[in-house]
């Protein structure tokens, strides 16, 4: 692959524009800019119809490179990626996150935190290092009371923020368009440089690494009469020169590079980080809206996958094991279902190697993430266990409807995107990487047997009596139809303290035989002695006697019980014990 070009290179910091619906993103997106891509301002044409963002706009912003980031001449390139805001959209808004190097979060001053704010500060914490608060529209604000209300709209934010990674940061009170989308253009913005100045401020080296396979997050698609088809995005990770072949693996073809442009200006190479236009032999760029496109045969598509994950700690509800979820892996979003499993409970506070899953450990399965506002923690609470134990590590095993085409490692949200949109709730469920994909179509029956996740089973039955000091006879531990053979040699243990073993049913009725190695206690022996003359007793029709001997004799009936584990993708369903 060629060598960068020896001139002195434009630094590149991606920044997102997020926020709530007509919160003034694309106005303030405008006012920043110094140079518009194919794709800024709301230029498709569905977009000004409706009057709203439908997709992600780019534009940049050039300025000169601050001290903090090294010496000598040198130009820092803001590339603005203006996000949608309505609710409807997210998941281009989480495809925009994840190419971003810092973030604005636009907030309508008059208006506050709305619902897609909110969930746009979500995606920012676990997409994002850096976020700038911009307070927009202060021209809607009586120019008297103006300050105080900014004041006030500042300190709220600050304490929003409060409990984020976002805890201190810069807030900047703009207007972006003063008097409105039809005021005429000769009105000045508010604020705007002092924005600039604080974006150059928080602007930082972000880590840019040219090796390894290149991989472009395309977000548009077109042709040029003559020339070909032209693809933008932004490059994820590697590089890509003049006459490299790409692959697009949504269209399975390997298309070669036959120019490139970074906003209009052409160029022979462009790196992780960069946003960039690639001319490639004429496709139809229907085929392609968005998508992936990478070094050839370096991206894998799978049917399944086995994700580490966090629940956001705004989604209201459980997240249960068998629920769908809309499932976004890198830039494509598809319906999956999730099965969630935790270290075994001795492992809960282990550390972990990050982003590796270790196929030889066992794992517990869970019916749902554990977290402190889940059912199986509220019961410990009821139960009077005051400390909630939860591991440090959580997996899921999510299995896709339609196949995705992603990389190794890639973000992955699972979202409740089916949630009434004017319901006010948070529908980002949880967060996590990829750290394993599944490639077989029959995954089920070749890679599923490796992961070795276990349902713990617990049964209990009662000791009818004895039968000699070393065994008795239990009952009330399986059905009648039940095949006692298949847990001959088990152990049990009773509730008096005894080691047992299964050694066979007895009769027809699923009673079964308990051999004791070590011998009945003689107080366990008194205490069958007593519960079984009690019920001959009963049997002969003498139950006063029965009641008040059962007043005055509080002895419980001795209890067996039945541990063992079985393995979820075991399709023998051994029973195994430790």
């Amino acid at each position: 692959m060629a060598a960068g070009p020896a001139a002195p290179r434009v630094l590149n910091v991606n920044v997102g524009v997020l926020g709530h619906i007509d919160s003034g993103k694309t106005a303030l997106a405008r006012a920043l800019s110094t140079t518009g891509s194919t794709a800024a301002f709301d230029r498709a044409p569905q977009s000004r119809a409706r009057g709203i963002t439908l997709d992600l706009g780019f534009s940049c912003l050039r300025t000169a490179l601050p001290p903090q980031l090294g010496p000598g001449p040198g130009e820092l390139q803001f590339t603005l990626v203006d996000c949608p805001g309505h609710a409807s959209l997210i998941r281009t808004i989480i495809g925009g996150a994840q190419i971003i190097d810092l973030m604005m979060l636009v907030i309508d001053v008059t208006k506050g935190m709305q619902t897609q704010s909110a969930e746009c500060l979500v995606i920012g914490q676990i997409a994002c290092q850096k976020m700038v608060v911009v307070l927009n529209k202060i021209d809607l604000l009586p120019e008297g009371k103006r300050q105080s209300a900014i004041e006030k709209m500042t300190k709220k934010m600050q304490k929003t923020l409060e409990n984020t990674k976002f805890c201190g940061c810069p807030i900047v009170a703009v207007a972006a368009k003063p008097g409105g989308p039809e005021a005429p253009e000769s009105e000045n913005p508010l604020g705007v440089s002092e924005l600039i100045e604080v974006l150059k401020s928080q602007a930082y080296l972000p880590s840019r690494d040219p090796l390894g396979h290149f991989l472009m997050a395309v977000d548009h698609c077109f042709s040029i009469k003559g020339q070909g088809t032209v693809m933008t995005g932004t490059i994820l990770s590697g590089s890509v020169s003049l006459g490299d072949n790409v692959e697009i693996p949504a269209l399975k073809v390997t298309k070669k590079v036959k120019s490139m442009q970074m906003f209009h200006t052409p160029v022979t190479y462009a790196m992780q980080g960069d946003r960039v236009g690639i001319c490639v032999t004429q496709f139809d760029p229907k085929l392609l809206e968005r998508g992936l496109i990478c070094t050839p045969e370096s991206l894998h598509t799978i049917h399944a996958a086995i994700i580490s994950l966090k629940k956001i700690q705004y989604f209201r509800g459980a997240l249960q094991t068998k629920a769908k979820f809309h499932i976004t892996v890198g830039h494509e979003t598809v319906m999956g279902r999730v099965m969630f499993f935790s270290p075994a409970p001795a492992d809960f506070n282990e550390e972990i190697q990050e982003n590796v899953f270790d196929f030889e450990k066992d794992y517990l399965y869970q019916e749902e993430y554990l977290s402190k506002d889940s059912n199986s923690s509220e019961e410990n609470k009821e139960n009077d266990q005051a400390e909630v134990q939860l591991p440090r590590h959580q997996w899921a095993l999510l299995e896709f409807e339609k196949p995705v085409t992603c990389p190794k490692l890639c973000l992955v949200i699972g979202s409740k995107l089916d949630t009434d949109i004017h319901a006010n709730t948070c529908r980002l469920a949880f967060h996590g990487v990829l750290l394993q994909g599944m490639e077989d179509k029959n995954y089920t029956e070749t890679f599923l047997r490796k992961l070795k996740v276990y349902k713990l089973k617990h049964k209990e039955g009662q000791v009818e009596r004895v039968m000699d000091d070393y065994s008795v006879i239990g009952r009330s531990l399986f059905k009648k139809e039940t095949n006692i053979q298949i847990f001959v040699g088990l152990k049990v243990q009773l509730s008096t303290g005894e080691d047992g073993i299964i050694d066979g049913g007895f009769g027809q009725s699923g009673k079964f035989k308990i051999r004791i190695p070590d011998g009945l206690k003689p107080d366990t022996k008194v205490l069958l002695t007593v519960a079984s003359k009690k019920k001959s007793k009963a049997g002969k029709g003498d139950t006063t006697k029965e009641d008040e001997s059962s007043k005055n004799d509080s002895a419980q009936p001795v209890t067996i019980s039945l541990l063992f584990k079985r393995y979820v993708f075991d399709t023998q369903k051994k029973m195994i014990q430790s």
